[in-house]
């Protein structure tokens, strides 16, 4: 059973950073592409970036690229997101995303 437990999140003032962390567990990890989405409070859910399984390609969201990067420890089983920058506009909760399953998400708050 694919569990996914993310950590990391908090309140951080504009400009500050933060970084996110996500513990895989029921799959063969290194195997999988990865994701780090998002909801924001009224809006959507947005893909903020994607990892392959070896962690040699990436992609990001135009809203965040230049100040996020997504890496991850296979040897661990976790992904991370490293933010840095903070803006009001990214507070929402972050989700780790494999496939159809996703964590229950951590929150980050950025706010003076």
């Amino acid at each position: 059973q694919v569990q996914l437990v993310e950590s990391g999140g908090g309140l951080v003032q504009p400009g500050g950073s933060l970084r996110l962390s996500c513990a895989a567990s029921g799959f063969t990890f290194s195997n999988y592409g990865m994701t780090w989405a998002r909801q924001a409070p009224g809006k959507g859910f947005e893909s903020v970036s994607h990892i392959n399984g070896w962690g040699s390609l990436t992609t990001y969201a135009d809203s965040v690229k230049g100040r996020f990067t997504i890496s991850r420890d296979n040897a661990k089983n976790t992904l991370y997101l490293q933010m840095n920058n903070l803006k009001s506009e990214d507070t929402a909760i972050y989700y780790c995303v494999k496939g159809n399953a996703r964590g229950q998400g951590t929150q980050v708050t950025v706010s003076s």
